[in-house]
């Protein structure tokens, strides 16, 4: 039996979450625009993956491993922070470098690697981290039947694949790319430095 109250209270929490800007958003915003439509969705699909992944542990009581070790949270706070210290500073050296036409093979391997991105991205993301164990986890009951559990994980998969699907699927339209085109140096000055904050603000809270 499904717990609709349960699910309702994080469909609400979730979508609260979800839609305020982080990593995984600017991460989303910079590869629509910067790649192609695919790879943008790849990288989605890893956000999607992460994500799937928090809400289970949020569910199961992450947060309780989090405060009897607090070290495992701090190891994935610093592993997320220097990932974004060096993706952004990647940004601001290469920002500028024309984007090249990749054979069939090579673009399957950018899918893959963008997949992977947004994977990184999301599992060392603190607003992610803290978002599920801190106020994710307080809203999902403390015992749930298997309906439940999987309603609420297709509240979570849902509801990301169609925000940063969204996304994705805006900017990625070839106005918006060609846009993208004209002032890429600039624009990958701004996604880059922005990313390389939030690295820095992730170190010092």
């Amino acid at each position: 039996m499904i717990d609709a109250h349960a699910v309702l209270t994080v469909f609400m929490v979730y979508v609260a979450g979800v839609v305020i800007p982080g990593p995984n958003f600017v991460a989303v915003v910079h590869k629509a625009v910067a790649s192609s439509r695919s790879a943008a969705l790849a990288l989605v699909a890893g956000i999607v993956v992460v994500n799937l992944f928090w809400a289970s542990c949020a569910i199961a009581g992450v947060g309780i491993v989090f405060t009897s070790f607090p070290w495992v949270a701090l190891l994935i706070k610093i592993m997320g922070a220097a990932y974004l210290i060096w993706f952004g500073s990647r940004l601001l050296f290469k920002a500028g470098t024309s984007v090249i036409s990749l054979p069939t093979e090579q673009k399957d391997i950018r899918f893959r690697q963008a997949f992977v991105q947004g994977v990184i991205t999301n599992i060392g993301n603190p607003k992610s981290m803290a978002f599920y164990a801190a106020i994710f986890s307080t809203a999902a009951p403390a015992h749930v039947s298997s309906g439940t559990f999987l309603a609420m994980l297709a509240v979570v998969g849902i509801i990301a694949a169609l925000w940063y699907g969204a996304v994705a699927l805006a900017l990625s339209q070839p106005r918006i790319s060609s846009a993208y085109q004209r002032g890429k140096k600039s624009i990958d000055r701004l996604c880059g430095s922005v990313i390389v904050l939030l690295g820095i603000r992730q170190i010092l809270k």
